[in-house]
């Protein structure tokens, strides 16, 4: 396990030749007209351009992070989106035809709030549970794994999560903690027994708790899907497909919480870094699986406990940095681009992520200095970010064009960039978002 992952194999980057050649075609695309499709694989390819860092796009791309401010701008409140699927669907559409970015960035955040309520997640609050319609997510941040049981975890990670983590996080499906041991041994008087744990009233009624959720996400996946279709047979590509986590981050938000892993650096480090590489196929394989579900060639990655101020230097090399640098290897060399998106500051992370084949990979930086990335991981990765909420909220439009134009002076020197928001856009001015993307668009261009 340990020498895996590594390098990416030598068929890497044909791999992704062929996929962004694919992304590019718009195949399987219902496009509304010809001119659709032209400006379709003119998008693509400023982006691609972008991602390959080997001639620069015609113009820097303009791809912001939605956020939630298609509700807002749409007059939609969280819960109206998360119940009415035609609601959602709107707002996401007018966003779209009134401001025109480069990309499209789906809905994907806005869950089906009928899917948890049946069964009983009680890992988030959200509108019309526990916190008001126009609210969105709360993390209710507690340890859902112990530290005692890193060995369970290490040993059988799926065994783990679906009969110990699930029916901590979910009211409605404590019976889980019942499921067998898989897999069972399969000598013929073993069988009989294995099936037993089904014939429980209370697991019978928890997997009808998951089908009638996994109705509901299919009633949302479509609708989602619908948006999608329509927004790009328009002509604008979307800015990824799947979705991955690093391990540490899958440990430290879901599971130990983030006291519980910042102490365990210091109290259980050896079991936290095992635990971390016994993640690393799975955070690989969910990445590939969604990538292939989506058609799409870009994994979005966010990253939440590697920035500036959570860890030393060091302590990123050991913890945080290895296992992450498999699964984006890992990616690279199913023939995909890792998305990582660097919430927070990463100033002192830049030499150490720059470590990554060139021209494989796309950082996305939320509050770093862009300066210095350009002149460290932007010699080997495209880099996107970073208008910042704060300024889309209270500056003027002038304040937003020339913040806009020193980015573009500093992050797109000689291609490798990509323009877009430091995080969501939730609370922005609509003045300020149409300045943002219309500017960069006329100012961005190569001569």
């Amino acid at each position: 396990m340990k020498e895996r992952w590594l390098q990416p194999s030598p068929d890497a980057t044909q791999k992704l030749t062929q996929g962004l050649e694919g992304w590019r075609s718009g195949s399987g695309i219902d496009f509304e007209s010809p001119e659709a499709k032209a400006t379709y694989q003119e998008r693509v390819t400023l982006l691609k351009d972008a991602l390959e860092m080997m001639n620069p796009p015609p113009r820097v791309p303009v791809c912001p992070s939605a956020g939630h401010f298609p509700l807002e701008y749409a007059g939609v409140s969280w819960r109206e989106a998360m119940y009415d699927y035609a609601t959602l669907a709107r707002a996401w559409h007018k966003y779209y035809d009134d401001f025109g970015p480069d990309a499209y960035v789906g809905p994907g955040t806005i869950v089906p709030g009928r899917a948890l309520d049946g069964i009983g997640f009680n890992l988030y609050q959200w509108a019309g549970h526990g916190l008001a319609d126009d609210e969105g997510y709360q993390f209710v941040e507690r340890e859902y794994m112990k530290a005692e049981e890193y060995p369970d975890l290490i040993d059988d990670p799926t065994g783990f999560f679906l009969s110990v983590y699930f029916p901590r996080i979910c009211d409605e499906l404590q019976a889980l903690r019942h499921m067998p041991l898989l897999p069972p041994v399969h000598e013929i008087p073993m069988v009989a027994p294995a099936l037993l744990p089904f014939a429980r009233p209370d697991v019978k009624a928890a997997l009808e708790t998951l089908v009638r959720a996994g109705d509901e996400a299919d009633r949302w996946l479509g609708a989602i899907r619908g948006v999608g279709a329509s927004i790009m047979g328009r002509g604008l590509p979307s800015f990824a497909g799947g979705i991955s986590k690093a391990p540490f981050d899958l440990i430290g938000d879901s599971l130990r919480g983030t006291r519980g892993v910042m102490l365990d650096m210091f109290r259980h480090p050896d079991e936290l870094v095992e635990a971390c590489e016994r993640l690393v196929p799975s955070m690989v394989r969910y990445g590939v699986e969604s990538s292939r579900a989506a058609g799409h060639v870009v994994v979005f990655i966010p990253l939440h406990k590697g920035a500036d101020g959570f860890m030393s230097n060091a302590q990123f090399e050991r913890f945080y940095w290895p296992t992450l640098r498999k699964v984006a290897i890992g990616l690279i060399d199913a023939g995909l681009v890792p998305q990582l998106f660097a919430e927070g500051g990463y100033d002192q992370r830049l030499e150490i992520i720059s470590d990554l084949p060139k021209g494989t990979t796309l950082w996305w930086f939320d509050r770093t200095d862009m300066a210095r990335a350009k002149r460290t991981v932007g010699r080997v990765a495209c880099l996107s970010g970073n208008v910042p909420l704060d300024l889309l909220c209270t500056g003027t439009t002038d304040d937003v064009e020339q913040y806009c134009k020193t980015l573009i002076d500093t992050a797109g020197e000689g291609g490798g960039f990509i323009l877009s928001t430091g995080a969501g856009m939730q609370g922005s001015k609509p003045a300020n978002v149409r300045a943002m993307i219309d500017f960069s668009k006329a100012y961005g261009v190569y001569r």
